[in-house]
C-alpha cells in the first residue's frame, strides 16, 4: 500500500509527463487535498522522505526518472529549456527553477540524484514524417509502462537505465510509420548495439511502444538455433506478453493445464516472477497479445485455421488501420529461427489468411540480422534482370512484399554485412532510412575490459593499470599442450564458485548460475574429447579431499585477491584464503552434484546428460560447445572462459565473445585464457568497430534540420578501416573524390610488411617532418606527461610530404588529401609535427636525421603482414598543450611503427631499418569544415546508373 504522502507527490510528477518541469510543491498540496487533507505535503518533508526513503522507494524512483528525463531534454521543442545544454549543470539549475524548489531542496536533490549520463545514442538518418508525439507516449503506454516497472522492480534497473532505454527505444520507434496512416508505406532500418550490451532489452521496449501505438502483427526472427530462439520467446514472454496473455483465462491449477502452458514448472513462473497485466489487457480497452509461438514450439502451419491471424475490427466496413479498428483490435505475436522451412510455413500462412495484408501494421524484428538474413549470392552469377537470393533472404523479401505496412528493423552488433547489402535493391533489407548506434550500456563489460587499446608503452602493467592484465591469460600456443592452463582454469572456476559464495553471505548476490566456457572447435568430436579431459582433471583435482588447497591458495594470493584490489570494485572479500576453505567443498559439489562438470552443448544426441536450460534451474557446470554457444546466445553467469578457437572473419570472431556482457557483483572475477593469436585478432576486431562507431558519430549532426549523412554514405566509412564488405556491387555506380573530415587517421591501410620499396619510400617521403622535428618537449593530456619530439612545416609542406606517400590501395587516402590539399592558408596555414617518444624501449636512427622511438602495434584482422598504426589518446589529448598553436594550425602526430614481436629482434643502426612503417594521425582545424558541412563527395562513375549516394558533381 502506498502511503499518501508518496501517492500526492507521484501523481504531481505524473502531471508532468508532458516533459515540462512545473511547481512540484504547489501540485503535491492539490494532490494532498483530495487524498487526505491537511496532510502535510511541505518542502521540509520532501526532503526528510528523500534522506530517509530506500532507493526503490516509489517517491524516489519517479522523481529520479522525472530528472533524468528532463536533465535529457533536447533544446529544440522545449521553450522551458531556456538555451540550456542538456545534461548539465545549467540544465539541472534550471529544472529546480522550473520545480520552484530551494537551495536545501537541490543539495539534496543533487546528493541523491547526481546528473544522468545522457543519451548517447547516435542516428544516421533520411528525413521522416513525426508522428509519435509526447502525447501518442503518454496516453499508449500499456505495455511499455508494465516492461519499464518489471525492469525497475526485478531485474533491479536504476532510473537512469530506464530513461536511457526510453530515449533509446524512442529513437526507433519514432522513426517507423505511424500504424493508422491511411497511406501504406514500408521503413528498414539497422540498430546496433554491442556483443551481449542488451539489444533484446531494446527491441523488447520497441516491441512493447510498438504494440501500444497500434502495431498488430510482430514477427520476431532470433537465429538459427532452436536454444537462441527458446531464449529470446521467454524472455518476451516474461517481461512483456505476460501472465495474463499467456494464460488467457485458463487455471493453471487444472490438471490438464501442463497441455497448453509453457511455463508451469519454470522457477520463474512459480515464483511470480513474470509480469503481471493487473487484468486481462482486453477487458480494460488494452489490446492483447495473442502468441502464435511458444516456448517448446517454433512457427507451424496454423492449426486453427485461417481465422487465427485475421484481426478484429469493429467497424467490418472499414480496414484494420483505421483507427475505429486498430485501437480495439490484439496484436500477433510470432518468434521465429532463421529457418527456410520455418519462415516458409509463415509465409505460406499469410498468403492464405483472410486479412487483406496490405491492411495490417505489421513490424519485423530481425535479431542478429547480419546472420542468414543477408543475401550472399554472387552477382556475377544471376540470370539478366533476375536476382537469385539465399533461402533466408528470399522469405524475408516476400514477407516485406506481402506486408505493404511492414516497418523491418535489423538488430546486430556487427553491421558491416548489412550496411553493404545493395541500396538499389527495393526488396532487400538495406537500411535505407536509418541506422542507430546504441551507447554503450553502464555495467557493460566489453573490449576496454579486456584490452589496453590505449595504454602508454611507458607504463609498466600490472593489474592496477591494464585490463589485459587484470582479466586476461594468455594460453600456450605449443601443439604438445600438457593441459596445465585448462587445469589453472579449472582451478579458477572452482575458486571463483567459492568466492561467490563468500559473496551471498556478505548481501551481495545472488548468484543463480556459475559457468565456464570451453570453445575451441566446432566440430562435435573434438568437443566430446575435450569433455572427457575436463572429467579427467577434475576428478584428479582434489576439490573434495583438501588436494587442491595449496593450488587454489596461491591462485587466490597471486591472482584474485590482488586484481579485486587493484579495480577497487568493493565486492566483498575475504582477507585470507583461511576464509575462503569452508565454502570449497559446497562450490564442487555444486558445480559436479554427479561427479561430473561437463556439460557438452551441441547436438550430439549420443551425450546423456541434462539440457542446458538457465530459466528452469540453477546452472553452475563447465559448458563445452561450438557455435551453440556463440552468436546470440547469452552465457548466464560466465565467469571463466577457455577459448582457442580461430576464425577468419572479423564479424565472426566479435560474435564469438562471449565473455563481454554485464558481471554485476563479480566483475571483478572474470577470467578469459586465450591465446596470443586470438587476443591481437580480437583487439584489432575491437579497434575497427570503435572508428566505426567514432565516424557514425562524427556525423550525426544536423544542420538546419537536414541530416548531413544518410545510411546510403556509410559504405565508404566502412572502407577506410579495411573492413571488407560480405556482399557484392555496392558502390558500383559511385566514387569517392573527397572526405571532408577533420581528423584522419588511415590506420591499417598502409603498405604491405613484405613490400620493402614502398616502406622505403614513405621513410623518405618523411624526410621533411623528420628534419623538422628536432625540438625535445614535454607534453601533457591533463593526466599524465611523455616526452616528443616537435616541429613545425607549412601547409604547402605538408601537402607535399602526404602527396609522397604509398599505401595498401590507391585510394586508401585520395580522398582526403584531395580535400586536404584544397583548403586555403586562411583555413590551415602551418602544422606542428609531433613524434612520441618513449623513455624506455628501441630507438632507430631513421636516415641519419637523429634517433627516433619505435611504437610497437599488432597487424590488421586476419593479416599478418598489415600492421595497424592507430594513434594513442593520450597523445590525441595532448594536442592543445602544444605551445604556440592557434586557430589555423593542423597537427600531424608521427609514429615509425613495427610489429611488437619484431621489435625484440635487432634493428638496423645504419639508418635504412626494414619492415618499419610510418604511421600517422591527423589533426586539422577546427575552420577546416566546408560551410555546407558535406561530409563526402562523389562523382558519378556510371552516368547511365541512378546515383544513389549524395553526389556532388
Amino acid at each position: 500500500m502506498i502511503n499518501p504522502f508518496v501517492r500526492a507527490y507521484s501523481s504531481a510528477l505524473r502531471a508532468m509527463e508532458d516533459d515540462t518541469p512545473r511547481a512540484l510543491v504547489k501540485r503535491a498540496e492539490l494532490e494532498a487535498e483530495d487524498l487526505e487533507p491537511g496532510l502535510d505535503v511541505s518542502e521540509a518533508r520532501l526532503r526528510e522522505h528523500l534522506a530517509e526513503a530506500d532507493p526503490n522507494d516509489k517517491l524516489r524512483l519517479d522523481l529520479h526518472m522525472n530528472l533524468a528525463k528532463w536533465d535529457n531534454a533536447p533544446v529544440e521543442g522545449n521553450p522551458w529549456t531556456t538555451g540550456t545544454e542538456p545534461n548539465t549543470e545549467e540544465r539541472r539549475a534550471r529544472v529546480i527553477e522550473a520545480l520552484r524548489l530551494d537551495a536545501e531542496t537541490a543539495t539534496e536533490i543533487a546528493r541523491h540524484f547526481p546528473l544522468a549520463k545522457g543519451d548517447g545514442t547516435t542516428v544516421i538518418a533520411g528525413p521522416w514524417v513525426p508522428w509519435y508525439t509526447d502525447e501518442v507516449k503518454k496516453t499508449r503506454d500499456f505495455y511499455w509502462g508494465h516492461y519499464a516497472d518489471y525492469l525497475h522492480k526485478q531485474r533491479r534497473w536504476d532510473a537512469d537505465a530506464i530513461v536511457s532505454l526510453d530515449t533509446a527505444t524512442t529513437r526507433v520507434v519514432e522513426r517507423l510509420i505511424d500504424p493508422s496512416r491511411a497511406e501504406a508505406g514500408q521503413t528498414k532500418g539497422l540498430v546496433v548495439g554491442y556483443v551481449q550490451s542488451g539489444k533484446t532489452a531494446n527491441f523488447t521496449g520497441v516491441i512493447a511502444k510498438a504494440i501500444d501505438a497500434g502495431y498488430r502483427l510482430v514477427i520476431v526472427m532470433t537465429g538459427t538455433t532452436n536454444i537462441l530462439r527458446e531464449q529470446t520467446q521467454r524472455r518476451v514472454d516474461m517481461e512483456l506478453v505476460g501472465r495474463e496473455n499467456i494464460l488467457r483465462g485458463s487455471d493453471e491449477n487444472d490438471p490438464d493445464a501442463a497441455q497448453f502452458i509453457d511455463y508451469l514448472d519454470d522457477e520463474d513462473w512459480v515464483a511470480d516472477r513474470f509480469v503481471r497485466h493487473g487484468a486481462w489487457p482486453s477487458q480494460i480497452g488494452r489490446p492483447d497479445i495473442h502468441r502464435m509461438t511458444n516456448r517448446r514450439f517454433d512457427y507451424r502451419r496454423l492449426q486453427q485455421g485461417r481465422s487465427a491471424l485475421e484481426f478484429e475490427r469493429r467497424d467490418r466496413t472499414k480496414p484494420l488501420w483505421h483507427p475505429d479498428n486498430l485501437f480495439t483490435s490484439d496484436a500477433r505475436l510470432i518468434i521465429v529461427k532463421k529457418n527456410a522451412k520455418v519462415l516458409n510455413n509463415l509465409v505460406k500462412d499469410l498468403k492464405n489468411t483472410a486479412d487483406r495484408l496490405e491492411n495490417i501494421p505489421a513490424l519485423i524484428i530481425d535479431d542478429e540480422s547480419d546472420q542468414a538474413s543477408v543475401n550472399t549470392t554472387d552477382p556475377r552469377k544471376w540470370d539478366e534482370d533476375k536476382k537469385d537470393r539465399t533461402a533466408i533472404n528470399k522469405h524475408l523479401s516476400d514477407l516485406l512484399a506481402l506486408l505493404p505496412r511492414a516497418q523491418y528493423i535489423g538488430y546486430t552488433a556487427t553491421p558491416f554485412a548489412n550496411v553493404f547489402v545493395d541500396p538499389t535493391d527495393a526488396e532487400d533489407i538495406f537500411p535505407k532510412d536509418y541506422l542507430i548506434s546504441l551507447e554503450r550500456p553502464l555495467g557493460y563489460m566489453g573490449a576496454e575490459d579486456f584490452h589496453d587499446l590505449d595504454l602508454d608503452p611507458d607504463i609498466e602493467r600490472d593489474f592496477r593499470n591494464s585490463k589485459e592484465t587484470a582479466h586476461l591469460r594468455l594460453l600456450d600456443d605449443r601443439e604438445d599442450e600438457d593441459d596445465a592452463d585448462l587445469q589453472v582454469a579449472l582451478d579458477s572456476f572452482v575458486l571463483t564458485a567459492a568466492l561467490k559464495l563468500y559473496r551471498e553471505t556478505q548481501g551481495v548476490g545472488p548468484f543463480k548460475h556459475h559457468t565456464m566456457l570451453v570453445h575451441e572447435t566446432m566440430r562435435k568430436a573434438g568437443q566430446r574429447s575435450r569433455a572427457e579431459t575436463i572429467q579427467e582433471l577434475w576428478r584428479g583435482a582434489g576439490y573434495l579431499s583438501g588436494r587442491a588447497h595449496s593450488r587454489l591458495r596461491a591462485l587466490f594470493e597471486d591472482d584474485f585477491a590482488p586484481v579485486a584490489e587493484a579495480l577497487g570494485l568493493e565486492h566483498p572479500m575475504p582477507s585470507k584464503f583461511g576464509d575462503l576453505t569452508r565454502f570449497l567443498g559446497e562450490a564442487a559439489r555444486r558445480i559436479a552434484p554427479n561427479g561430473n562438470p561437463v556439460l557438452v552443448v551441441n547436438s550430439d544426441k549420443d551425450i546423456e546428460q541434462e539440457d542446458l536450460d538457465f530459466d528452469k534451474r540453477s546452472v553452475w557446470r563447465v559448458l563445452v560447445g561450438g557455435n551453440k554457444l556463440a552468436r546470440g546466445f547469452t552465457v548466464e553467469g560466465l565467469t571463466i572462459t577457455y577459448y582457442s578457437r580461430r576464425v577468419g572473419h572479423a564479424e565472426a570472431l566479435m560474435q564469438m565473445g562471449r565473455w563481454f556482457g554485464f558481471r554485476k557483483g563479480y566483475r571483478d572475477l572474470v577470467r578469459l585464457f586465450i591465446t596470443p593469436g586470438v587476443r591481437d585478432a580480437f583487439e584489432a576486431a575491437c579497434r575497427d568497430e570503435e572508428h566505426f562507431r567514432e565516424e557514425l558519430r562524427q556525423y550525426a549532426v544536423m544542420v538546419d534540420g537536414h541530416p548531413l549523412f544518410t545510411p546510403e554514405d556509410i559504405p565508404p566509412l566502412v572502407a577506410r578501416h579495411g573492413l571488407r564488405p560480405t556482399a557484392a556491387n555496392k558502390m558500383y555506380n559511385a566514387k569517392l573524390v573527397e572526405r571532408r573530415t577533420p581528423t584522419k587517421e588511415p590506420s591499417s591501410g598502409y603498405p604491405l610488411l613484405t613490400d620493402q620499396a614502398a616502406l622505403d619510400h614513405n621513410i623518405d617521403a618523411f624526410v621533411p617532418l623528420l628534419k623538422a622535428s628536432r625540438r625535445f618537449i614535454s607534453l601533457t593530456d591533463g593526466r599524465r606527461s611523455f616526452d616528443a619530439l616537435l616541429g613545425e612545416v607549412s601547409h604547402e609542406d605538408m601537402v607535399s610530404v602526404l602527396s609522397g606517400l604509398k599505401w595498401a590501395t590507391a585510394d586508401t587516402f585520395t580522398a582526403d588529401l584531395a580535400w586536404m590539399a584544397s583548403l586555403p592558408k586562411e583555413v590551415v596555414d602551418r602544422w606542428d609535427v609531433m613524434f612520441p617518444q618513449q623513455k624506455t624501449g628501441k630507438r632507430v636512427n631513421l636516415r641519419g636525421i637523429g634517433e627516433f622511438t619505435v611504437h610497437g602495434r599488432t597487424t590488421a584482422t586476419g593479416r599478418d603482414d598489415s600492421i595497424r598504426g592507430n594513434s594513442e589518446s593520450a597523445h590525441r589529448a595532448a594536442i592543445d598543450s602544444i605551445p604556440g598553436r592557434t586557430s589555423t594550425s593542423g597537427c600531424a602526430i608521427v609514429y615509425p611503427v613495427m610489429k611488437k614481436k619484431e621489435l625484440k629482434l635487432d634493428i638496423a643502426t645504419d639508418g635504412r631499418p626494414t619492415r618499419l612503417v610510418m604511421a600517422l594521425r591527423l589533426q586539422l582545424p577546427d575552420g577546416a569544415l566546408p560551410p555546407d558541412r558535406k561530409p563526402l563527395v562523389y562523382q558519378v562513375a556510371v552516368p547511365e546508373k541512378p546515383p544513389y549516394a549524395l553526389v556532388d558533381a
